[in-house]
């Protein structure tokens, strides 16, 4: 049985890894060459792009694309993992807020700027995933990243929590950004919730469901995946 080759765009569901839906795809497709592109932590859900076959090859271009979130940032509450999933170490009251004040503040953060990587990364330290050193209650020196905001847009807000839109460069932390924010404004934040809409010129709306994944036949899901041509006249290459 040959290898499916391309690449297959997944929607994640939550409370689960992105290795998670790797594991799934091979056993549906019966291969083991699946790649993923991007980390999505087990909180999040959305766009999970697989990469099939003789499409790992292109595993890093994918990964270099911009990327698309929406999410909910909870003020007043920073956490040992700047999401929800973390224990609460800071409390504190949420002045008042109107939209104008909130857009203020993300608008510091557009274009580039620095991020401290946060420990609960996958970014790796002499070889091990920072989240496991983490695990261990261990805390290690992580050098700034430069990242960029193209664009951002603040959807909702009922305090303590708003709802965002940003579009974002490759290597940017969606829950840094919340923790920032609330540490700009003085009431501390975290992350509630978050969606991957988009990557690259790859988008959610486009995707199969985790349940369709795991239920589908080898067939069905080996037609929902893109070929490496498809893949190149998409993004224009």
């Amino acid at each position: 049985m040959e290898n499916v080759d391309g690449v297959l765009l997944v929607d994640k569901d939550p409370d689960m890894t992105s290795h998670d839906v790797v594991a799934v795809a091979r056993k549906t497709l019966g291969q083991k060459k699946v790649g993923h592109c991007g980390t999505l932590d087990p909180m999040a859900t959305g766009l999970l792009i697989l990469t099939l076959g003789k499409g790992t090859k292109i595993q890093d271009l994918l990964m270099a694309e911009d990327k698309e979130y929406v999410g909910t940032v909870k003020l007043g509450e920073e956490t040992t993992t700047q999401d929800r999933q973390g224990e609460i170490v800071s409390s504190k009251d949420v002045p008042k807020l109107s939209d104008e004040e909130i857009i203020s503040v993300l608008e510091e953060f557009r274009g580039d700027f620095h991020q401290t990587p946060p420990m609960v990364s996958a970014i790796k330290k002499d070889g091990v995933p920072l989240y496991k050193l983490a695990r261990q209650g261990k805390e290690v020196k992580r050098d700034p990243r430069l990242v960029h905001v193209y664009d951002y847009e603040l959807t909702s807000l009922d305090l303590p929590n708003f709802d965002f839109r940003v579009v974002c460069s490759k290597g940017f932390y969606v829950r840094t950004y919340a923790h920032e924010i609330g540490s700009k404004i003085g009431c501390g934040a975290h992350l509630s919730a978050l969606r991957r809409t988009k990557s690259g010129k790859f988008s959610a709306t486009e995707a199969i469901s985790f349940s369709e994944l795991k239920n589908g036949t080898r067939e069905s899901v080996a037609d929902r995946a893109m070929s490496l041509a498809e893949v190149s006249r998409l993004r224009g290459v």
